[in-house]
């Protein structure tokens, strides 16, 4: 029903940047939050950055001033400017959308492939 289509990950410098991004498609609710979430072999996936339908944003502590989410609402894409990557950004990043129609509806949730982002000299 949705698929979502990550690009843009691969191998950085220290202190370098990349920018990934993430289409998604299928019958997607207008009214929804798109994500972004990483996750290291043997540990916990985390929250990197959310945004809103309005744009309103969400960050890691550990990603704050580094990193910038953003959106198209016109191509269903949201995009993760990353800038000063460190070693410790290396992961698997994951773009997310989801949605709840009212309260009493159930949260539909979407997950792309992965993409995977390596820091390191």
């Amino acid at each position: 029903q949705v698929q979502l289509v990550e690009s843009g990950g691969g191998l950085v410098q220290p202190g370098g940047s990349l920018r990934l991004s993430c289409a998604a498609s299928g019958s997607i609710f207008s009214i929804n939050t798109m994500g972004w979430y990483r996750q290291d072999p043997g540990k916990e996936r985390e929250l990197v950055a959310t945004i809103t339908s309005i744009g309103s944003t969400n960050y890691a502590d550990s990603v704050k001033g580094r990193f910038t989410i953003s959106r198209d609402n016109a191509k269903n894409t949201v995009y993760l400017q990353m800038s000063s990557l460190k070693p410790e950004d290396t992961a698997v990043y994951y773009c997310n959308v989801r949605w709840r129609r009212g309260v009493w509806a159930r949260e539909s949730e979407y997950w792309g492939q992965g993409t995977q982002v390596t820091v390191s000299s």
